[in-house]
């Protein structure tokens, strides 16, 4: 048997080199490069593998979970068909991968991470930045990524990664198992050499099937269906996935099913499709709610059922409503008792269009939809036509002011706070990688780094990262990495002096928006009630190195996008926006529990309206 002589971490970069998927016929890399900021636990081991191999591009950022948000958002937009690798030190560089991780995990996008680790030796021990348990010496922090990983292993013998890494690359391309995975290499073994087998760094082709659905269960989901009268598609990320806007679009044209999108599966039809009711659930539009309320067959594809999907399991009111779900995933597919058809979105659809052959639903059903659907995109125009009020100017102003600006394929990326649940329900989404949204864990400082991936998977399309200011706050970083890279991102900072979302959400359970807005600690009151902080968001994104402007109403909003698309390199645009003026909700509710009892009447009459609409949650048996 043919070996090369390498160390650890030497082997693993070759093996990153060779690693391609295949799905339909097209192949690719599944590597872009990696990510890393090296430290004593990682410099002379996968550091020194990057500088002696650079045909595996190495990029440098600036914090170790924006890194991982960025190849995660990378991987969302190429259909998790390609990812990055991301390396860090032992210690803090380690654990601040945790909530990327779980960022990854919970959206199922594959991103595989290499943190350093403590000595497989021990002698030295405890090394910097090590944690010490009295009950074992076989635990370190980067014993925190077990439960946000789908496949997690501690290297401890350089050998170990001709089994390890196979396995990784398993859960990586696999499209029901997928999210991060985890390699945990000991600082002193990724330097230790090892005669591994030459074939290890032969090109190795991970073929990305589409399973059909079984055919008994295909044929009693069409029964189902066909004995519906009020049938409607609930559309996840799955859709989006397996490239199936197309047959979605094709089924439902000759069906007449309506369909709700969830925020992973918007974009799955064109906002103007009449059969289109746009966003569902808790951020819903008033028809996708009212439709959902009422439908008797749900056909959920490619969703996992979050509780903003369902509001609470309080969305599907029909006493005998049945769930039929299309999902490659087998844990999503038996949601709700449904009728599992575990399968690729777009073949099952494809089996499901050629099945229900002749069959619609009745005129007045699509006529409604096609009605509620119009009504909606009033609605939104109604939203978005306060071009002229008063600064300092409503989000939802703002938002129409960009979806309006942007091209058919540019992209809208948002991950928390208040200006998701808008964007979900507002924007008009005419391309199914338009609309980008990290909603599964809603995580704060995703938004910058998460632009920079997907500039990185597709540079041809302008990206419109929309970020409030506690977001910016949190993660504003990365500007410097898309400066670097040359990648052009239009930041729109929405600067309305708080925690929007949660200060709305706080004032819902009698809470005043307590420790939601940006003020200075009063002195007289002893709280967080004084005047404003004075963060000039301005003169900061400029430090890092971006073209800056500021903007007070909408007029000067388009008259910065403009200038922003002239520019060659990274725009940040500030503009105020205000807290009170807000998108309401429509036909839906959210559970979040508030205080059995209490003192502050507020809170008791948020409580007597909180059980009253738990009436509604129900379970599906």
């Amino acid at each position: 048997m043919k070996t090369k002589r390498l160390t650890e971490a030497q082997a693993i970069v070759q093996f990153l080199l060779h690693q391609h998927v295949e799905r339909d016929g097209a192949r690719r890399p599944f590597f872009a490069g990696c990510f890393g900021i090296f430290g004593h636990g990682n410099v002379a081991g996968i550091g020194q593998a990057l500088h002696q191999h650079p045909e595996l591009r190495f990029y440098q950022c600036r914090n170790e979970q924006a890194m991982v948000h960025t190849a995660a958002a990378f991987a969302k937009m190429h259909n998790r068909l390609r990812t990055f690798a991301c390396a860090t030190s032992i210690g803090p560089g380690a654990t601040n991968m945790v909530t990327g991780a779980a960022t990854a995990t919970i959206n199922r996008l594959p991103v595989l991470l290499l943190p350093g680790d403590i000595f497989a030796r021990r002698l030295v021990a405890p090394v910097l930045q090590q944690l010490e348990q009295p009950s074992s010496q076989d635990i370190s922090v980067n014993d925190c990524f077990v439960p946000v990983s789908r496949y997690w292993d501690r290297l401890s013998r350089p050998e170990q990664i001709i089994t390890a890494l196979p396995e990784a690359m398993r859960v990586l391309t696999s499209q029901a198992e997928t999210g991060a995975v985890t390699l945990a290499l000991p600082q002193d073994v990724q330097a230790e050499a090892f005669d591994y087998p030459a074939e290890l760094f032969e090109d190795r082709v991970w073929y990305v099937p589409r399973p059909a659905p079984e055919a008994t269960l295909l044929g009693r989901a069409v029964e189902w269906i066909r004995s519906s009268a009020r049938p409607l598609i609930v559309a996840g990320g799955g859709v989006l996935y397996s490239e199936a806007s197309a047959a979605l679009a094709r089924l439902v044209e000759r069906t007449g099913i309506p369909v709700g999108e969830t925020m992973a599966g918007k974009g799955s039809l064109r906002y103007d499709d009449p059969r289109c009711l746009g966003a569902i659930g808790v951020t819903g539009t008033r028809g996708a709610n009212v439709i959902a309320r009422e439908a008797d067959l749900v056909i959920g594809i490619g969703t996992r059922y979050s509780d903003f999907t369902t509001a609470s399991k309080t969305a599907f009111q029909d006493p005998r409503v049945r769930f039929i779900n299309v999902n490659v995933a087998e844990f999503d597919a038996f949601k709700h008792a449904a009728l599992p058809l575990v399968a690729d979105a777009r073949a099952a659809i494809e089996a499901l269009d050629r099945a229900l052959e002749g069959y619609c639903v009745a005129d007045a059903y699509r006529q409604k939809a096609a009605r509620l659907n119009a009504e909606w995109d009033a609605e939104v125009s109604r939203i978005y036509g306060v071009a002229g009020e008063a600064p300092p100017v409503s989000q939802g102003a703002v938002i129409g002011a960009v979806n309006g600006f942007a091209g058919p394929r540019d992209v809208v990326l948002c991950a928390a706070g208040s200006l998701p649940g808008d964007l979900h329900k507002l924007w008009r989404t005419r391309d199914p990688k338009g609309y980008h949204l990290e909603y599964g864990y809603s995580c704060m400082g995703y938004e910058i780094a998460g632009g920079l991936g997907v500039k990185m998977a597709d540079p041809e399309r302008e990206v419109y990262v929309m970020v409030g200011d506690g977001s910016y706050l949190m993660m504003s970083q990365e500007i410097i990495t898309s400066v670097q890279e040359g990648y052009k991102l239009t930041i729109v900072l929405l600067d309305n002096q708080g925690h929007s979302s949660i200060g709305g959400l706080s004032r819902s359970v009698g809470c005043d928006a307590f420790g939601a807005r940006f003020r200075y600690r009063n002195a007289a009151t002893g709280q967080i009630d004084g005047g404003r902080l004075p963060v000039d968001f301005v003169a900061n994104a400029r430090s890092l190195g971006a073209h800056v402007i500021a903007a007070r109403d909408v007029a000067g909003l388009v008259g910065a996008l403009k200038e922003a698309k002239r520019q060659t390199g990274t725009t940040v645009i500030v503009i105020e926006t205000d807290l009170e003026k807000r998108v309401p909700g429509y036909e839906s509710w959210w559970d979040v529990p508030v205080a059995e009892v209490s003192e502050v009447p507020s809170v008791r009459e948020a409580r007597a309206a909180y059980e009253k609409a738990r009436e509604k949650e129900r379970y599906f048996l």
